[in-house]
């Protein structure tokens, strides 16, 4: 069996119930964990979906975690992860089914993810730095990490690679877990030939010749944190660690100088750099206390 998590907050319900009626046509089991405030109760649960709801938001890691527990629980043998905003084909999993067969014959295989075309420039998503590591075929290469939005993967390894890292809450959840898997002896590769809608992340622009998301202040808390909380792990690739730690100052300038809600932003930053030094983790106490 197969089963889909579609992690939810506030959502754009036109997009996300196209995702959900492809889904339900494609999979066995879909399990939607919302993080929303209020519960969406248009939503009706059946024997192939169920709806869990945390109006105190525990986090991406934390929904995933719960909807990947929710597709053993009945019964799936391989999941997926989606973002509420993802746009797939109608024979999206039957494709991504195959190649992840067709990549754990000769491999480890943790997951395999689709070629990300973004919705801002409507392009693939080509990462500069982090090359591809073995390319198997025309349809198949091996990288470094996938984001988990159309993440396919083999709900048995999970024993063996653990779950999500629940404390780091929101940013680098699904590159942690690549890693991990790394660390453990499996394998993440991405599926070129499937080509999947997505927009990742906030807007870019650039500042100093870097390029950067514009994301909301608390967004920036985690994001500052987490660099610093990953730091420590031996299995979090080096090039990660230099790229992010040196280009904070210059996106704490850029998002002190350049954007809008500038002392805001400074006072998420300085605050995601103390908790990130003194290994804080979860969620943020509360957005209130900080401006």
């Amino acid at each position: 069996m197969i089963g889909a998590v579609v992690v939810l907050y506030h959502p754009e319900w036109d997009v996300t119930y196209r995702l959900i009626e492809k889904l339900q046509q494609q999979v066995d089991y879909v399990c939607l964990v919302d993080n929303s405030p209020h519960p969406n109760k248009v939503i009706r649960k059946s024997s192939k979906l169920s709806y869990s709801h945390f109006p105190e938001n525990v986090g991406i890691a934390t929904a995933q975690n719960r909807g990947l527990e929710c597709l053993k629980h009945n019964g799936c043998r391989f999941g997926l992860i989606f973002d509420q905003d993802s746009h797939i084909q109608y024979d999206f999993v039957a494709r991504m089914k195959a190649h992840f067969l067709s990549f754990r014959k000769n491999y480890s295989a943790a997951a395999i993810g689709p070629q990300i075309v973004c919705t801002y420039t409507n392009k693939a998503r080509k990462p500069r730095i982090q090359k591809s590591l073995k390319v198997i075929d025309d349809n198949i290469c091996i990288v470094p990490q996938i984001i988990s939005s159309g993440m396919f993967l083999d709900l048995q390894q999970l024993q063996f690679i653990g779950l999500k890292k629940e404390g780091l809450f929101i940013d680098a959840v699904d590159h942690e877990w690549c890693w991990r898997a790394k660390d453990n002896g499996f394998h993440v590769a991405i599926a070129r030939n499937v080509e999947m809608l997505h927009r990742q992340g906030d807007k870019k622009r650039s500042f100093m010749g870097v390029d950067y998301r514009v994301s909301s202040p608390v967004r920036l808390y985690y994001q500052f944190r987490n660099i610093l909380l990953l730091r420590k792990y031996k299995y979090v690739p080096s090039y990660w660690k230099y790229r992010n730690i040196c280009t904070m100052p210059i996106k704490f300038l850029a998002m002190t100088i350049v954007e809008r809600n500038r002392v805001q932003r400074a006072k998420y930053m300085i605050l995601g750099i103390v908790h990130g030094l003194f290994g804080r983790q979860g969620k943020i106490d509360s957005p209130k206390r900080v401006g």
